[in-house]
């Protein structure tokens, strides 16, 4: 979340940011939080100083009854009990201030970076580098949810027969590819420097409010009620919440964590022709790159990070595009995004496989993850993350891509992965 300092401190900033994500009540709500933490502070102060008042007055107490004055002590200790009453009360109204500030605190997005766009939606993202060639296919090319079926390789219907839509059953070389694609990312993220990490794919109510997934995206995550845990809807999660209440070395920088999880997402009212087939499921596999940096160092790394997503995407030889995205398509937490599209040549468009953030201190805020500088300072530190990849558009765009007379071609850097150079 952003600190209410900032708000205080650069509220036209904060309001300038926050116009591009046409949040219709922000102006209300900065305002609003800006008066809640001047009750806040001014209550602090009053207390502070009642405080120092009844403790003055206490030590005065035992003066007067050894100089025998036991009528003028008596008249302070009434005193003093008034005040601590006081004190009581203002200690509550403390509690009260700090609780109404972080839920308005919890409802503000991130503020936009200086150089994201403005935008309604995905209409005014901008496409900012484009690489490969749209593969031509013939006529009677098909797309990959019929492929699926001419090869047997994925069973939908299995799917619902056990769980429901959106639970596909991966088969034979189905299967096969999708653990190829899971190591063969976590390999390269080896390489790059990343150091694996396997969490739990379930996260408590702490977890979730630390890298802003509560109480933004809780109506899409899938909630276990007897244990009071949730589904992960990405491995971002468990993995930055290691760091929560973390005060990390200057020498430990950067952080640099990859892990693969199943994911889960609701997807509520998300359902229709246009994602059909594995452009979007409940349950779905994906490697994550997570970073912890420096302030100074996160747009670098930001950069680092989408070269490694589009390295991954050019060895797979898929045809890709990269966005910038405008502040009205952007997620809640991040403050700069660049999502990665491959281009499906089936279904003609282009689908999404990997975004990859800068949150700037808004997660690392609510985790209250510092570092220690070599001068002893503190500071919130930089988090990021980005798919490297998900993986049910990349086996669509690989389906419908390479699909000959004589088969699937599997591209030459996954064969060492997958042990096979076709489905056929």
């Amino acid at each position: 979340m952003l600190l209410v300092q900032t708000l205080r401190e650069e509220t036209a900033h904060v309001l300038k940011g926050l116009a591009k994500r046409n949040l219709a009540r922000a102006e209300e709500w900065v305002a609003e939080a800006i008066a809640i933490d001047k009750q806040r502070r001014e209550t602090q102060r009053w207390v502070d100083d009642l405080k120092a008042q009844s403790n003055a007055d206490s030590k005065k107490i035992g003066e007067l009854i050894k100089s025998g004055q036991t009528e003028e002590a008596n008249t302070l200790k009434a005193l003093v009990a008034a005040d601590k009453q006081q004190i009581k009360t203002g200690e509550a109204a403390l509690v009260k201030y700090e609780e109404e500030l972080k839920q308005l605190l919890y409802k503000i997005p991130n503020v936009p970076h200086a150089d994201v766009p403005a935008g309604q939606g995905a209409e005014g993202n901008q496409e900012v580098y484009k690489h490969g060639s749209v593969p031509t296919l013939p006529s009677n090319a098909l797309p990959h949810w019929e492929l699926i079926k001419k090869y047997d390789i994925i069973d939908f219907d299995l799917g619902v027969k056990i769980s429901g839509a959106g639970f596909p059953v991966y088969k034979g070389k189905g299967a096969k590819l999708q653990r190829a694609l899971i190591n063969f990312f976590l390999a390269e993220a080896e390489k790059a420097g990343y150091l694996e990490i396997q969490p739990p794919i379930v996260i408590n109510e702490a977890s979730g409010y630390g890298t802003g997934q509560l109480p933004d995206k809780e109506g899409q995550m899938y909630f276990i009620n007897e244990d009071g845990l949730y589904l992960i809807p990405t491995a971002e999660v468990p993995i930055t919440n290691l760091y929560r209440d973390v005060i990390l070395t200057e020498e430990t920088l950067p952080i640099k964590n990859v892990g693969y999880t199943p994911c889960f997402r609701r997807e509520a009212g998300s359902w229709g022709a246009h994602v059909r087939g594995l452009n979007r499921l409940h349950q779905f596999d994906k490697v994550e790159i997570v970073q912890i940096t420096k302030p100074e160092d996160s747009y670098a790394v930001l950069n680092d990070m989408c070269r490694h997503v589009q390295g991954l995407l050019q060895k797979l030889e898929l045809p890709y595009r990269k966005l910038l995205l405008c502040g009205g398509d952007m997620g809640f937490n991040s403050a700069m995004t660049y999502d990665m599209e491959v281009f499906s040549a089936a279904q003609q468009r282009w689908l999404e496989v990997s975004s990859v953030s800068n949150f700037e201190t808004y997660q690392a805020n609510r985790l209250k993850l510092r570092y220690k500088n070599k001068e002893g300072k503190t500071q919130l530190l930089h988090t990021l993350n980005g798919s490297a990849l998900a993986l049910p558009r990349i086996v669509a765009a690989l389906l419908e891509n390479n699909q000959t007379e004589a088969g699937i071609k599997i591209p030459e850097a996954l064969r060492p992965f997958t042990g096979f150079d076709w489905i056929n």
